[in-house]
This record gives C-alpha cells, structure tokens and sequence, in this order.
C-alpha cells in the first residue's frame, strides 16, 4: 500500500540508481521506497536537484514544500498523465452554467454541515444551541441564487460551528475567532495546519483523475490556486482534520507545550507536527464499509471516490451526490 513520507530535518535528497535516499546534516543516510510511497512532505530545509523531480514525476510522488513555521509553499506536480480534454470541456461547462454550478457547490455544502453536524451532534448535550442555529442556515442553502449568497451562508455555519468547539474541546484550548495569517493562537494553528494536509491530500488524489484542480464551483477560480481542492476539502476537513483535532486536545495528544508563540502568531514545534501526523495518517488509512462497493475504503480513497463521481456528473452518467458519513 502506498504511504506518505515527512522530512523534518535538515538535509539532502538524492536519487541514486531506483532509490530515493535522504541524507541529514550528520550525513546518515535514510531510505525511501519509491513503489511504496505516495507524497513526500518536506518540513525542513532541504536540497535537491532536478535528476531527483525527474524521478519523483516518473514514479508519480508529490511533493509538498511547507516553510519553518508549517505552512505551505507549494506542491511539485508530475506531468498529468490522467489528462482528458473532453472531460476538463464538460467541468468547465458546468462553471460557466450558473444553474449547473449551483448544483455543484451546493452539493459540496450540504456535505459539509452534515460532517459539521455529525461533529457536534456527538456532544448534543453541550451543542443543542449550535445545531440549531446552523440549521436555520441549512434552510437557506436552497433557495440560494448565487454563489456570493452560498458563501454568505457558509461562513455563518462555520462561525456556529468554530463556536460550538469552546463546549467540546478540554484543556483550555478556546475558539475566539478564526485566523489564518498568521494563525495568532494554538487552535487556530492546529486548524490551519491539519487544513493544508487536507488542501495537499485532495491535491494528490485529483491528479490520480481526470478532473482540472483549478476549476472549482463553490469557491471562485483565480490564478495561482487550485481552487477545486478548497471545494473538495470543505467535505472532508470536518469529517477528518476536526475529528483528528478534537480527538487529539481531548485526550492529550497534543498540549500547549507542542507549540511555538511569536508576537501575532502561533504554530507547531515539530513535535506538535509530528504527533498531529501520526494521528492524520492513521485516520487516513482507517478504513469503513463502503455500502455500494460492498468493501472496505480508507478514508484516502473516499476523497478519491469523490473525484469519480464528479467526473460521472460532468459527463452526464450520473448526478452527483456528496459523501454523507452515515458511519
């Protein structure tokens, strides 16, 4: 099964004959399964050559770039090998339809409050205000003719939703306001951080398709972006990254001591990183019975199976319907 490597230290990476090794300050040699692995993460400062990207796109790895305080820089693609013009013709399409766009984020946003919901429902003697009033948003969600008012509506869920975390997580951690840029305190770097792993795994799982991850429906394609990961993200950051969170400030996993404060920001130490990591990846490859396949799915391939049934809609086989946790 194809795994995901993170570099922490300092270093080197060098392709030598089928392997990738990585080489420390000190010099010890560390090495990297091309055929097991599937995205390289990159936290340190690390060198590398262009005989090493060669490799990476043959093999077809990721490679994601994240500065010193754990945010992201940028993601070295392989050449699309899944490329379909007919396919790309028919996403596009469904952006320039406004009706049809609709139908799409839409879609995105009602999978998103259902994760949301799941969420906080688990605590429903402490959350019952909350589900309310994010249902009252729901309502709206229909009736909605634009997508200026789609997102209108979701930043309200998600303030509700933020909010409703000050009565489920323990151990002084505090939901205040979201920050980004910088995040200025410990849970907003926990959210910002577990948000750019989702943003680079739904990166990596488009690419294995034939979607364009730069045309997007709920959120506004622009240059320099690929906005469909923000739209696919929106389902599964609740049902991942915030469960993944949750889970590790209430059992301990992660405390003040994993983080760095600086005057206006907060982040990560990479020891922070590093046990956030473990518990992403773990939930990743947890694994739930899939109810039409009739098999089990990682939680990774459930991003994927989303990529397939958009692919379906815009071709016209079959509407598309968003993931639902029903687990």
């Amino acid at each position: 099964m194809l795994r995901d490597h993170y570099i922490f230290s300092n270093g080197r990476l060098k392709r030598k004959d089928n392997t990738i090794y990585f080489f420390d300050q000190e010099e010890n040699k560390k090495s990297l399964s091309v055929h097991q692995t599937d995205n390289l993460y990159v936290f340190g400062e690390v060198d590398l050559n262009s005989s090493l990207l060669n490799f990476l796109s043959q093999h077809d790895i990721h490679l994601h770039i994240f500065n010193y305080y754990g945010f992201y820089a940028g993601t070295f693609c392989p050449r699309n090998k899944k490329a379909s013009g007919f396919t790309v013709v028919q996403q596009s399409a469904h952006y320039l339809d406004l009706e049809k766009r609709l139908y799409v984020a839409k879609a995105f946003l009602r999978s998103a409050v259902h994760h949301m919901l799941r969420n906080i429902r688990r605590h429903k003697e402490k959350t019952e205000e909350y589900v309310e009033r994010i249902e009252i948003e729901v309502q709206k969600i229909e009736t909605a003719k634009s997508i200026q008012e789609l997102m209108g509506i979701e930043g309200r869920i998600r303030q509700h939703y933020y909010q409703s975390f000050n009565a489920i997580l323990k151990n002084d951690f505090i939901f205040e306001k979201r920050t980004k840029q910088p995040p200025q305190d410990p849970l907003n770097a926990l959210i910002s951080f577990g948000n750019t792993l989702c943003y680079t795994t739904v990166l990596s799982e488009i690419y294995k398709t034939q979607l364009d991850p730069t045309v997007s429906f709920l959120h506004e394609p622009s240059t320099k972006r690929f906005s469909l990961c923000l739209d696919l993200a929106e389902i599964f950051k609740p049902l991942i990254v915030d469960a993944v969170i949750i889970s590790c400030i209430n059992n301990r996993i992660i405390t003040k001591k994993h983080f760095e404060f600086m005057e206006g920001m907060v982040f990560l130490n990479e020891e922070g990183k590093k046990k956030f990591i473990k518990e992403w990846d773990d939930k990743l490859s947890t694994s739930v019975q899939h109810r039409k396949l009739k098999r089990k799915v990682s939680y990774r391939y459930f991003i994927r199976l989303e990529c397939y049934k958009l692919i379906k809609h815009f071709i016209g086989d079959e509407p598309y319907k968003p993931l639902k946790a029903w687990w």
